[in-house]
């Protein structure tokens, strides 16, 4: 016979017939991503992990802007793919916030072997360029990630900022596919579906990571980051009045 779990209970009533309040849950956590802005590659070249690659001057635009963006968030802490691109683009992130940038190999790109540094033009009219597109968990690059390990470290990633940082909110700096592919896996979507998720360079896609699961609260966002700046508790109107009663300041 199979043995059953006792259905949960309410708190019993004191003797005064109040009942105990709840113990809160842990509370969420706000991922941050923000894909890295553009460099002179950006469109033209697969420029995957090769190293030496900055971010034009139209990319530095980029980034200060999203730093400028970003500015009334409350941030906790402040992670990078550790790349030029992606570290750069922290960086005019988090003078804003006046913390470091701290690396996070877990969140860094694909590795896409042989591909890297090649033409995009050239890449795409390969065969495995086409099952990228329509069934990426059957992709391994040669001599490189197998692209379902990489949304695997990604996740595992992720899930450890959760951990480390609860109830804050943490910025991760990454890169295209990497950021499709944990939007993919936290919203229930397929990797083979995930090129239906558009990250632009510069972007600020969120997640709400909690104890009963996760929220999409935005997606290849580039305007305002008013709406993540928590709103003061309104006042109460029995509170006392404070300050001198004086005009001046």
């Amino acid at each position: 016979m199979a043995v059953t779990s006792p259905e949960p209970t309410l708190a019993a009533p004191d003797a005064q017939g109040d009942e105990s309040p709840p113990t809160p849950g842990p509370r969420s956590t706000r991922i941050v991503l923000v894909r890295h802005a553009v460099t002179a590659e950006t469109g033209s070249k697969l420029s995957g992990r090769a190293p030496g690659i900055d971010l034009s001057d139209d990319g530095r635009g980029q980034a200060e802007r999203a730093g400028e963006r970003l500015a009334p968030v409350p941030v906790a802490a402040i992670y990078a793919s550790p790349i030029e691109r992606t570290t750069q683009t922290a960086e005019l992130i988090a003078k804003h916030h006046g913390l470091p940038v701290l690396p996070l190999p877990g969140v860094i790109e694909a590795d896409y072997g042989d591909w890297t540094g090649e033409k995009l033009s050239d890449l795409m009219k390969l065969d495995l360029w086409k099952t990228v597109q329509v069934a990426p968990s059957r992709v391994r690059f040669p001599q490189g990630e197998a692209m379902v390990a990489m949304q695997a470290r990604m996740v595992e990633a992720i899930e450890a900022l959760v951990a480390a940082h609860p109830g804050a909110t943490v910025v991760v700096v990454s890169h295209a596919d990497p950021i499709k592919a944990v939007v993919a896996h936290f919203t229930g979507l397929p990797l083979d579906l995930f090129q239906r998720i558009a990250v632009s360079p510069a972007s600020v896609t969120v997640l709400e990571l909690g104890q009963f699961g996760a929220t999409l609260v935005k997606s290849n966002d580039t305007g305002s980051m008013d709406d993540l700046v928590p709103k003061p508790a309104p006042r109460s109107e029995s509170a006392p009045e404070t300050g001198t009663g004086s005009d001046d300041g």
